[in-house]
């Protein structure tokens, strides 16, 4: 090498570079090497790369966590089996590419899906930045019409009728993230223990089972620059059940201009512009159809399941496997756990002193 020219990138943690090249010209015929690799910014679960060609293309790579990781948390072949459904629907996503599940490759299953230009609205900056006054009026619109239509698939339609179980999705998402509570948890929170009890004797009724994304919200979709939903990302957690679900969490993650505050508010979407929480769930009524009277339920459980969630993020981040982070980033997922397990603890409380559980037919 000439002494003069500049040493070649060092390569990010979790990829070899050599091997995943290797499987690149098997499987990515697009793609042509060598391949620069850049972890995306954003996420603190699975790692999500940029890959770019030798002459520019440009490609995603997700793969798990570095270090030890729950069996069921990071299937990195469901999520290809889902984006590879939903080619086609009107749920747009990136193309699927290709999977492998060869942990010799780069230390752990992985998959590659197509790079989409658009925004990932994580806080009120980038809202500003990206989307004028319009554009945020027709991202509100198009993040509930986009969840609107994922529940209007039935899900045997699109090869995913076998995906998971299609009765009892509440109770078992309790049983589910109760678990990983009690595996995971750093120090004791009571309201998560009591609201667990107060939500498994609430439980409304569900219909048919639907595609439940699982974590829908606004950064985990990308717009472009007049507001439409371009691509729903993140889908490790999709399976079937009480479709409310899903807009029960995007009520907790969503705060608009004249909302209260949530337990999780990055400020993405309080700028002008934006819809309120009841505007969104009126829209989301209004073009499903379904009965939201015990939309209460699913934001109790919402704040819940998140608290659960991060939960485990903030035991990953104490036990280093997402690397190195700031001692007040750690303080503030600890805070952020607090305060979700007290709004669901609230909000429960509420639901079992002022009605009986519900019938939603």
């Amino acid at each position: 090498m000439d002494p003069a020219s500049p040493a070649p990138p060092h390569p990010p943690a979790g990829i070899d570079v050599g091997r995943v090249e290797e499987w690149f010209g098997r499987h990515v015929p697009d793609a042509a090497a060598p391949l620069s690799f850049h972890q995306i910014a954003g996420g603190h679960s699975n790692l999500t790369f940029e890959v770019t060609d030798r002459d520019g293309r440009r490609f995603v790579l997700r793969r798990p966590p570095l270090g030890h990781r729950l069996a069921s948390a990071h299937d990195m072949g469901r999520e290809f089996r889902l984006i590879s459904a939903l080619a086609g629907t009107e749920v747009p996503v990136p193309k699927a590419f290709g999977h492998c599940d060869d942990d010799e490759i780069t230390g752990a299953e992985f998959y590659v899906m197509g790079f989409i230009d658009g925004h990932v609205i994580r806080d009120r900056t980038a809202a500003e930045t990206h989307l004028n006054v319009d554009a945020r009026a027709r991202s509100s619109e198009s993040i509930v019409d986009t969840l609107a239509a994922l529940h209007s698939i039935e899900p045997a339609d699109v090869g995913l009728g076998d995906l998971a179980r299609h009765e009892g999705y509440i109770e078992r998402q309790l049983k589910r993230w109760y678990g990983q509570w009690t595996q995971q948890h750093t120090r004791e929170l009571p309201e998560i223990d009591a609201t667990h009890q107060i939500l498994l004797g609430a439980i409304p009724p569900q219909g048919p089972a639907r595609l439940v994304h699982g974590d829908y919200r606004l950064d985990n979709c990308m717009v472009d620059d007049t507001g439409n939903v371009v691509a729903v990302l993140d889908w490790e957690i999709c399976t079937l059940g009480d479709p409310l679900a899903d807009l029960g969490l995007l009520m907790v993650y969503w705060t608009g201009p004249d909302d209260a505050e949530s337990a999780w508010d990055s400020g993405a979407t309080t700028p002008e512009g934006f819809w309120n929480r009841a505007a969104l769930a009126e829209r989301y009524g209004a073009v499903t159809g379904r009965d939201l009277s015990d939309l209460g339920f699913y934001e109790a459980f919402a704040y819940w399941k998140l608290a659960c969630i991060l939960e485990g993020v903030y035991a990953r981040y104490l036990g280093g496997a997402l690397g190195e982070r700031d001692p007040g980033e750690l303080a503030l997922f600890a805070q952020r756990v607090e305060a979700a397990a007290t709004k669901a603890h609230g909000l429960a409380s509420q639901l079992a002193n002022t009605r009986p559980t519900g019938d939603r037919s």
